[in-house]
């Protein structure tokens, strides 16, 4: 029978999980899109035959930890590093060193291929990837292909300038016979020409791609309404790859300092879920700070953490607009107004806590702002006198150990709130006073 295994602490976003025993010992490390829906699979009742690996894990898991991912590479990354440092005794399947796909043009040959490889050696050869999803991938590129993007022979011939293929093998070849193939063996293109078209595809797979996912998302609208599915359905597949290839995956992500630092991170969420209450994890934290000069100047910053650390994408700083003088009050109530009858606007999500700089009057004053404003999401305000916090309906103010992760997440975000904001009001204030 399946243990309880506390899993409330788990957001809804892409990264790693790592499943511990009783003593803390890592017994399986794996990625996913959606980290909570991905882990419930393993203590969900099944329908259909019994899952040996997880009839035996999930009774041992005890302790859930999780790595918050910027992309599913770099999840994939990440996974790959931990499995190979920590060889945990479930993950059977990269214990041999098997790894994710990449796709490697072939630079150390004089005529260069575009191929998949599952190894990434030290061949001369360009490599890109790993992909967790290759399928899309693979499709992409021979569709790329078909249409003469790609100028690369397709064969598995090897020949070279010294070495040239025999006349047979040519004459054999229907990809030369159809002319889809630049056919490099039989002279047809110089190996200046050749060596043009190689670094076409290298720019490719360095380069932007919004211009070719444009140009499918056109193609896929008309073969849509020519009712050609068959070729929509590729098109979007093609759009998919090309969001693959983008991902970027943050190399400190996957350093050892990195990945503990991340660690301690994701469980000072889950400690300030727990202090506060929360129904769910704030994975995603908003902060709000109000700076000014004797009145002047006033300007609000608002932070964003996510899975405890800074998400500087999302940062956002104010000009307080409708306040004379100095209302911290009635400032924050107005940029929290706009904060958020915004993302309402845009239908965006909003974030699982909302922290304020401040005490009582700064967190009535913010929720009378979303309330207004018709947005629902867990507020909470930090007094920096004695540290207190205050959240709603509850008369006495919250005293966390100065220790406790919870508490230093708290200070970490009204620190880099107040940072960012007198920041902003010091450049207004040097502007105003250059005239």
């Amino acid at each position: 029978m399946t243990a309880f295994v506390d899993r409330s602490h788990l957001p809804h976003a892409c990264g790693v999980y790592i499943m511990r025993d009783e003593a803390g010992k890592i017994l399986y490390i794996g990625k996913a899109i959606d980290l909570a829906k991905r882990v419930s699979h393993y203590f969900a009742p099944r329908k259909g035959p019994a899952d040996y690996k997880n009839s035996i894990l999930a009774p041992l898991v005890r302790k859930i930890d999780y790595i918050a991912c910027a992309s599913e590479r770099e999840a994939l990354l990440l996974e790959q590093r931990l499995i190979k440092r920590h060889r945990p005794f479930f993950n059977v399947t990269l214990k041999d060193d098997k790894a994710y796909p990449y796709v490697k043009v072939t630079l150390g040959e004089d005529f260069p291929r575009v191929l998949l490889a599952r190894r990434k050696l030290k061949d001369k050869a360009a490599y890109f990837g790993p992909f967790p999803n290759v399928t899309p991938v693979r499709r992409l590129l021979k569709d790329l292909w078909r249409r003469r993007f790609f100028r690369l022979r397709p064969c598995r011939w090897e020949f070279s300038m010294e070495r040239p293929l025999e006349a047979r093998k040519i004459n054999s070849c229907l990809y030369y016979h159809t002319g889809e193939c630049p056919a490099p063996c039989a002279g047809l293109v110089s190996f200046e020409g050749y060596r043009g078209y190689a670094g076409d595809v290298l720019a490719f797979f360095r380069g932007d791609y919004a211009d070719l996912a444009e140009r499918f998302r056109r193609e896929m609208a008309e073969a849509s309404l020519s009712l050609d599915y068959e070729r929509a359905a590729q098109l979007r597949d093609n759009i998919a790859a090309i969001a693959q290839m983008g991902e970027r995956a943050r190399v400190e992500a996957v350093s050892e300092a990195g990945v503990a630092g991340r660690l301690k991170a994701s469980q000072a969420v889950t400690d300030l879920q727990k202090a506060l209450g929360l129904a769910a994890p704030p994975f995603h934290i908003e902060c709000f700070d109000i700076s000014h000069f004797q009145g002047r100047q006033t300007v609000a910053s608002m932070v964003c953490f996510k899975a405890g650390v800074p998400n500087k994408d999302e940062y956002r700083r104010f000009r307080v607009r409708a306040v004379a003088g100095i209302d911290d009050f009635a400032s924050l109530s107005e940029v929290v107004g706009r904060r958020y009858a915004r993302l309402k606007a845009e239908g965006s999500r909003l974030p699982d806590l909302i922290l304020i700089d401040g005490g009582k009057g700064q967190l009535h004053a913010a929720q009378a702002a979303l309330k207004s404003v018709g947005a629902d999401a867990p507020v909470a305000s930090l007094a920096k006198r004695i540290e207190e916090v205050f959240l709603p309906g509850r008369t006495n103010s919250l005293l966390l150990a100065r220790d406790r992760p919870a508490l230093r997440l708290l200070q970490h975000l009204r620190d880099e709130a107040h940072r960012f904001g007198l920041a902003y009001h010091r450049l207004l204030r040097g502007k105003a006073l250059l005239g």
